[in-house]
């Protein structure tokens, strides 16, 4: 892996022409080492020499989560004997994946990381209280107290939950940064205002989120985010999204536009249904190439996630590609009464309304074989008038209205947080 930093400061024309020497380099690993990719190339007569600039990789078909469930081993490249770390998927679109990683995956993830944080205009200065978990097969936690570790920051891992056990070590440890995932962060905040605690005047001034977007892809904040940002409002919120498929990561930088590319790390493109490039004002699926994977690279690998992306230089001083937050996940997308919804937007309207204390949203296939909604509200109100006014609610903001089902916020909280879970639940499909 090359490590050249200063690239994302570079002129579009230069960061693609840089992007260009290490696909070959990648295209020519793969064809020597990856028994999928060598198997594709001869069954769909490529060349693999011939794939040299960022257009050619349309010659390539795209690699999808259907092939690595089907033939996960037949990725790998290099003998088991040289994985150091396992990994998976979280298996919200079906059967988890196992990644495997080299020792150099592991500096590559590190020094994503450490990018990452720079970004966000971390330093060595900083200290960063984990708050996601660092196990259960888990790549991000790993990669972010690797990425800490690189930068030179002090690191506390608590881990995910126990709002009592964050308290006590910002009080003892004064961390100035915190990795979670957004809605843990009111969680926080209420445990705070029960126990006569005083977060604003804390030592964290900054967060890093995760699994939740802070911001619409116009910019503006999300419910969530603008709740964040009104009860703690001396935190300074950043967004990174990231994937295990892709061992890199798209961060918000101080200007808060979009999710920042790593084109040492990355080559991404935005396609459609057909698996055509879209127009710059268009969503699409984010596709990924990854430059520099030894274990398990991949090309043309459809993520499942609806972004929109931005190209014009950042007032940051990066001219690197930027990604909206996600407007929802291909295989999750809903269509109910004739609109086509996400689950993001789902989530928007919910955390809005007061007395909604938490929530699941079940999408299932009816008896007459289309989507169907069900919202489990956790709430101490569950009265016929709170449900017309949520239903009103919906209708007003999307036309449509799902069904309401009131449980106990304890039942919701199981729902959202099984066992086995690294991240919070909110959507369940059943179709």
């Amino acid at each position: 892996m090359i490590r050249r930093p200063e690239i994302q400061y570079k002129s579009a024309e230069e960061i693609k022409q840089f992007q260009e020497e290490q696909l070959r380099k990648t295209i020519d690993y793969i064809a020597a080492h990856s028994p999928f990719y060598q198997r594709m190339f001869k069954e769909q007569g490529i060349n693999p020499s011939e794939i040299k600039t960022i257009e050619d990789l349309q010659k390539l078909p795209v690699t999808t989560k259907a092939d690595l469930q089907a033939y996960n081993d037949d990725f790998l490249c290099v003998d088991r004997r040289d994985v150091i770390d396992f990994v998976t998927t979280s298996g919200t679109m079906g059967n988890p994946v196992t990644f495997m990683l080299t020792e150099g995956d592991l500096d590559r993830l590190a020094y994503n990381e450490h990018l990452s944080f720079d970004t966000a205009g971390c330093s060595r200065d900083d200290v960063m209280q984990e708050m996601v978990t660092i196990d259960r097969r888990f790549m991000a936690g790993l990669a972010y107290f690797l990425g800490a570790r690189e930068l030179g920051m002090g690191v506390s891992r608590v881990g995910n939950g126990i709002p009592e056990l964050q308290w006590d070590t910002i009080k003892r440890i004064k961390p100035t940064l915190c990795m979670c995932v957004p809605s843990f962060l009111i969680k926080l905040i209420d445990f705070a205002e029960k126990n006569n605690i005083n977060y604003h005047e804390s030592s964290l001034k900054k967060c890093v989120c995760i699994g939740e977007a802070l911001r619409t892809p116009d910019g503006k904040y999300t419910t969530l985010g603008q709740k964040i940002h009104d009860k703690w409002p001396e935190l300074i919120l950043h967004g990174t999204y990231a994937s295990t498929e892709m061992q890199s990561s798209f961060t918000d930088c101080p200007e808060f536009n979009g999710g920042h590319a790593q084109p040492e790390l990355i080559i991404v493109e935005f396609l459609d249904e057909n698996n055509n490039p879209v127009a710059p004002n268009e969503a699409g699926e984010v596709t990924i190439t990854s430059l520099g994977v030894e274990g398990m690279p991949l090309l043309r690998f459809k993520t499942g996630d609806v972004c929109y992306h931005y190209t014009e230089p950042c007032k940051c001083g990066r001219h690197t590609m930027r990604l909206s937050s996600v407007i929802g996940r291909k295989g999750q997308m809903i269509k109910y009464k004739g609109t086509t919804l996400y689950p993001p937007a789902l989530f928007d309207i919910l955390d809005d309304i007061p007395g909604v204390v938490n929530y699941v949203v079940e999408v299932y296939t009816n008896v007459l074989g289309t989507d169907d909604i069900k919202v489990r509200i956790g709430s101490d109100r569950n009265d016929e008038a709170f449900s017309k006014e949520i239903k009103d609610i919906f209708r007003s903001k999307v036309r449509v209205a799902p069904q309401v089902s009131f449980e106990s916020p304890e039942y919701i909280s199981k729902l959202q947080y099984p066992e086995m879970s690294r991240k919070p639940i909110k959507f369940l499909d059943l179709r």
